[in-house]
């Protein structure tokens, strides 16, 4: 939804100053309001690239999540700014490892992956300077994360998740948020404690992922759970946003979510995979179409890696209306084949990624500044009429054996390139990334 706000100062004319209601003052940093009324993009390995979030900030997500990144790989990495396109990019030995952009920025949340409170906050001040927040993850169960003691790892051990956010709140500057990812934990009683004591740590926002650690994908996330612990904080007089993750299709789903859990704000991901546009009141259909070349453009002028933007267009999915599904299919098997941006030059047409990056500028820019949220104006939200959210894809595959349990700290199992840093010219594709 958007947000306008009305003055409600006198008609102007000659007046005593005095008179006058005070403004609210402008403010270019996160709050936990700024967490509320929100409809957010999540963090996802591979599939959250700078050009998908800047994709979804062009269609209306609130805040965007960067994909995971390991906390070590990230202080080895070289700063270097793209004089033409102001891209940062974090480069590692081979390739940038996290890219972002100034445009960005203001909605911008840095995850990171760590099982250790200095190395996250080292993490953290290496790259406050290009994000308005940092986020732990607590929630990715699978092997790589979780072995290292990170990821949903932590939900096992609360006095280190509780100590790594301490530590970020207490070294980073105000200005820069501080939130946590988490998943359920088997019973309402464990998760509502676990809850508490993340919320006690001045963390600014919770996000609640409704499956357990060991739930597959395809099951159907606990919605229905997730209410009680939002009156739970509420309860505890605390200033934290609820965030619900899991099986959002669109704005339209979100706002039924938020009425039947309470929550302050909704996070997508397996929907905007799929289909960036999904935050709109009008997602884009007939993707192959109207977005994958755009999105192409996008990708070639910002120099995205082109594993990365093959692997990110080959998800795209949605509504068809005037594409066939042989048109399609023969669209992803191009895609598939191409070896670099120069193979489908005749699907994209000419080369104006400087355009789709204008245009995305023009319509984040003229969003209206945060404000305070002091008495001084009066805050009107407008409803709009909303057709039917793009779909979720109806499969993936599943993230994590069920009976996974506790990580074995002595073992080492190798962790994805593209949270390390190294060489990563042709990965393997791990679809939906972190949920």
């Amino acid at each position: 939804m958007s947000r306008r706000l009305i003055s409600t100062s006198p008609t102007p004319g000659p007046q005593d100053d005095s008179e006058r209601p005070p403004k609210r003052p402008r403010i270019d940093h996160l709050t936990p309001d700024s967490f509320r009324n929100g409809i957010f993009l999540a963090p996802m390995v591979r599939s959250g690239a700078l050009p998908t979030r800047l994709m979804a900030l062009k269609h209306g997500a609130t805040l965007v999540w960067g994909p995971e990144m390991v906390d070590k790989a990230i202080l080895h990495a070289e700063r270097e700014i793209d004089p033409v396109t102001g891209v940062i990019s974090y480069n590692g030995k081979t390739r940038a490892m996290f890219t972002t952009h100034p445009l960005e920025k203001p909605y911008l949340i840095y995850q990171i992956g760590s099982a250790d409170p200095e190395l996250a906050v080292q993490a953290a001040k290496t790259v406050m300077q290009d994000v308005s927040g940092v986020d732990l993850n607590c929630g990715c169960p699978k092997p790589f994360s979780t072995h290292a003691g990170m990821g949903a790892a932590l939900l096992t051990n609360p006095d280190l998740l509780c100590g790594i956010l301490e530590a970020l709140r207490r070294e980073l500057p105000r200005e820069i948020s501080v939130s946590a990812k988490i998943r359920l934990l088997s019973t309402q009683e464990e998760t509502k404690k676990l809850v508490e004591r993340i919320a006690r740590t001045g963390v600014n926002a919770i996000t609640v992922h409704c499956r357990t650690r060991n739930m597959r994908p395809r099951e159907r996330a606990l919605v229905e759970r997730l209410r009680e612990i939002v009156e739970f904080v509420r309860g505890l007089g605390l200033d934290v946003a609820i965030i619900q993750n899991g099986d959002c299709t669109g704005r339209e789903d979100a706002k039924r979510i938020r009425d039947f859990t309470g929550a302050d704000s909704v996070m997508i991901a397996t929907a905007a995979e799929s289909n960036p546009s999904c935050f709109s009141a009008t997602p884009l259909r007939d993707v192959e179409s109207t977005l994958s070349p755009s999105y192409v453009r996008l990708c070639k002028y910002l120099d995205n890696h082109w594993a990365s933007t093959k692997f990110c267009v080959t998800q795209f999915k949605g509504t068809r209306l005037a594409v066939s599904k042989t048109d399609a299919h023969e669209l992803k098997s191009r895609i598939a084949k191409a070896k670099g941006y120069e193979d489908l030059e005749d699907i994209v047409g000419s080369w104006t990624g400087e355009e789709e990056f204008n245009e995305i500028s023009r319509i984040v820019e003229a969003r209206p500044p945060r404000v305070s949220a002091d008495a001084g104006q009066e805050e009107v939200t407008e409803e709009e009429d909303i057709p039917p959210p793009c779909a979720t894809p109806p499969d993936r595959p599943n993230p994590e054996p069920p009976t996974s349990g506790a990580p074995k700290m002595g073992l080492r199992m190798p962790m994805p390139a593209i949270l390390t840093g190294s060489n990563m010219v042709s990965p393997t594709p791990t679809p939906g990334g972190m949920r």
